[in-house]
């Protein structure tokens, strides 16, 4: 397969194990570019990007702008913040607004669940999701689940646990998507608070202790508290939920074997991890960031193939 089955990156639950084989055969190509004396291949020379970022970040928009800069794409930046957004202008004004500057692929990262989706059936343009609220980070996962390939050489038949804010997090349910997809087992571990109802009906297990979920697991991805989409309180304090699911370094070297730590950042150091566990030869947070550039490159230059000139 040479084409993916998709017109759009919307979320991982569109693709296809083939797709997502294709995404990581293309990566790979891409992580060599990524680490010669030129780093730079002409790919996208005639291709126009926009990254429209509604909410804030900065590690998935500087990777999506490294990657495309990589592929000697053309970029356009923009920040809501700073826009006529704020005036109260739609979102479909403003993307077709961007669109008129003849652009072919949107980045777009949006406080709405489905907001991707809803831009894909108005514009004429190739949509990747960069995080749409509580729902998907497709880019994430892929790149989450790309890491564990590289450093266990396959994600079939892998344990992996998912600790921390399930419930608040587009990067549990985009990774609990990809792990599945790819025949990984997977249980999510963290306060019975934060965990979703539904949880069990992705056919995945929960545990809330977490020194069992370790022992069980082959990779812990641990996720951040997420206090800024918490409207009440869902634990008593901070140092209560580092007490029962923050990972030092006891406990990593209390388990009878070594597993991989993941974080996709940004970490809150001593709170769901320590920075002896972010820091130690078991943690693989810093390839997750190489990894990132090569599955997004990877990804704008397969939609790119399908864009009609």
């Amino acid at each position: 397969m040479s084409q993916l089955s998709v017109e759009h990156l919307l979320g991982i639950k569109y693709l296809t194990q083939e797709d997502i084989t294709l995404i990581f055969n293309t990566a790979d190509h891409f992580k060599e570019v990524i680490n010669r004396p030129i780093k730079k291949v002409p790919s996208l020379r005639d291709i126009t990007i926009a990254n429209l970022f509604f909410e804030n970040s900065t590690r998935t928009k500087l990777s999506f702008e490294l990657a495309e800069k990589r592929l000697s794409a053309d970029i356009i930046n923009f920040s809501a913040g700073q826009s006529s957004v704020k005036k109260g202008e739609t979102l479909i004004d403003t993307v077709n607004n961007i669109l008129s500057m003849k652009v072919d692929i949107v980045v777009m990262r949006h406080p709405n669940v489905g907001a991707g989706v809803f831009l894909s059936q108005h514009v004429d343009a190739k949509i990747i999701n960069a995080g749409d609220g509580t729902h998907e980070h497709p880019t994430q996962a892929l790149l989450d689940t790309y890491s564990i390939r590289e450093e266990l050489g396959s994600v079939k038949g892998k344990k992996v646990v998912i600790v921390g804010d399930i419930l608040h997090s587009r990067v549990a349910l985009s990774n609990i998507f990809a792990l599945k997809l790819q025949g990984a087992e997977v249980k999510v571990c963290g306060p019975t608070t934060l965990i979703p109802k539904y949880i069990t009906s992705l056919g995945v297990e929960v545990e809330t202790n977490l020194q069992k979920a370790l022992n069980w697991c082959d990779v812990a991805n641990v996720l951040r508290v997420q206090h800024e989409r918490m409207d009440v309180k869902y634990f008593p304090s901070t140092r209560e939920y580092t007490q029962l699911f923050g990972i030092n370094k006891q406990i990593l070297d209390s388990l009878d074997k070594k597993i991989v730590i993941m974080h996709p950042g940004p970490i809150n150091r001593g709170v769901e991890m320590t920075s002896d566990v972010a820091d130690s030869d078991q943690s693989i947070i810093l390839n997750q960031v190489e990894n990132g550039v090569a599955i997004r490159m990877a990804i704008i230059y397969l939609l790119a193939q399908q864009i009609k000139r």
